[in-house]
Parts: structure tokens; sequence; C-alpha cells
């Protein structure tokens, strides 16, 4: 009996760190997000940049985009909430614009698009995954170290 007892309260408790670690995996999800300010052509339309957008999150500044630019924030959870600051024009009067993003699951380098976003255009237009660049490197960038360069000094 009494082991029986004993048998379901570590059932129990292992039930609940699984149940735990799934809730966790879900909302504790980070990610890292790149914005782009850069014109992008889309099913034979070119969509254009504003002049400046200022991305903000959580109150706080985190870029500051020209035409061309990107900034990079970084995200825990499912969904993106931003404010765009948004100057269509050199000298032109800024626009506030309130977002949501919801973010994949299973990218962790996310590219948005933010002048594809605007336009309402769908996710696959307006979201990519970031991949890095591998340079390859190149003999002369390697230092070989042999025995005789590992010495202290001439004795």
């Amino acid at each position: 009996m009494k082991s029986k007892r004993i048998l379901l309260y570590r059932l129990a408790m292992i039930l609940v760190l699984v149940v735990v670690a799934a809730v966790m995996l879900v909302i504790g999800r980070g990610h890292t997000v790149y914005f782009d300010n850069v014109s992008l052509e889309y099913e034979g339309t070119t969509y254009e940049t504003p002049y400046k957008v200022v991305v903000y999150t959580g109150g706080e500044e985190v870029a500051k985009l020209y035409d061309g630019e990107r900034g990079m924030a970084t995200c825990i959870g499912q969904n993106l909430d931003l404010t765009l600051e948004i100057t269509q024009e050199k000298g032109g009067e800024e626009e506030l614009v309130s977002v949501s993003v919801p973010l994949p699951y299973n990218m962790d380098g996310i590219i948005i698009n933010l002048s594809a976003y605007l336009e309402g255009l769908p996710e696959e237009a307006y979201l990519t995954e970031f991949v890095p660049a591998v340079v390859p490197s190149t003999e002369e960038d390697e230092e070989v170290v042999t025995g005789d360069d590992m010495m202290m000094g001439d004795f």
C-alpha cells in the first residue's frame, strides 16, 4: 500500500515536471528578430521604404532605420509587440503604428521586412529566416604554430 502511494507521488511529480517543461518551451522561446528597411519586389510590384522607421518594443527604442538599414532586437515568446514611428519623407510628419507580429516557433533568427509588412503582404513576403553567411578561411588567414615558434626565447 505504502509503495503504491510513493509510486503515484513520483509519477505525479514527473507528470508535473513534463507539463512545466512543455509550457516553458512554448512561452520561454527566445528569438532574435532583425528588421529590414529595404525595398522589396513581390509579384511584379516594388514596395519602397519609408525615409525613416524607429522601432520600439516594450517602450524602449531598439532600432532607428533609414533606407537600406537593418536593426535587431531579442524577443521572448511567440508574439512581438512593436510600435513603429514612421517618417515617409525627409522633414515629413511622423506617424505612430502599433503592430503585433506572430513569430514562428521553428525559427530563431527572423528577418521582418518592414515595408512589406506595413503594406499588408502575406507572411512569406515579409518574413524570412536569417542564415549567417559562412566565410571560407584561406591559408593566408591561418597562422601555423610549429615547435620552434613555441620557445620562450633563445637559451
